[in-house]
């Protein structure tokens, strides 16, 4: 009887903690090291890597702001426009924004400006022909991560960056996996006139 007893509270003992198998070592990343492996293999991670790399040199992917405001301002404007520019290029491409603020003020209101900042530079690339669909989160940052490191107002923390994240995962260039194409697409059209190009759309250029 005494041996039933014990083994009816073990049983509910492990009922009441019962849960998935790696629950407790998961922490979210449960998987990252398999889809970092399969988006090497497939050749999403290197083209990513090609293309962030890219546009980080040939596009200024930094706005600044006046102190507290998230108005866009004349300078501001014209950077967008080149990457409103160069974002139309790479129909198959994801971008992120990210808010930051310098150290003035409390960390819950920079982080709230910070969000109006990268808010500011997304709804200005949807006016400018980016699908919001392709710009695949706003992040806000706040005060956290400071160019320079001061307490005084300092316009280049006041900012917000745009950057390559990966690629649109049902673009139809893409459902195959050849991601090579979205390069080769570039280096065909990089030896054309650009006068040549007009009205020739990313799916004319690709490789069939």
């Amino acid at each position: 009887m005494m041996k039933r007893i014990t083994a009816l509270i073990a049983a509910i003992s492990l009922s009441g903690c019962a849960q998935e198998a790696g629950r407790v070592l998961d922490g979210g990343s449960f998987g990252d090291a398999t889809m970092n492996n399969t988006q090497i293999m497939n050749g999403e991670k290197q083209y990513v890597t090609h293309l962030a790399t890219r546009f980080a040199q040939e596009i200024p992917g930094t706005v600044h702001f006046a102190f507290d405001s998230a108005v866009l301002d004349g300078a501001a404007r014209q950077i967008l426009m080149r990457q409103a520019d160069w974002i139309r290029q790479f129909p198959e491409v994801r971008f992120r924004v990210y808010g930051f603020t310098d150290l003035v003020g409390s960390s819950a209101y920079n982080r709230q400006l910070g969000q109006r900042r990268a808010n500011a530079v997304v709804a200005f690339l949807t006016s400018h022909g980016i699908s919001r669909s392709r710009l695949e989160a706003v992040v806000s940052f706040g005060e956290t991560r400071p160019v320079v490191n001061t307490t005084a107002p300092e316009r280049a923390n006041r900012r917000a960056v745009t950057e390559v994240t990966g690629f649109v995962a049902r673009h139809p260039t893409l459902l195959d996996g050849k991601y090579a194409e979205v390069i080769y697409r570039e280096y065909i059209a990089s030896a054309v006139p650009r006068s040549t190009l007009e009205g020739v759309t990313p799916q004319e250029l690709a490789v069939e």
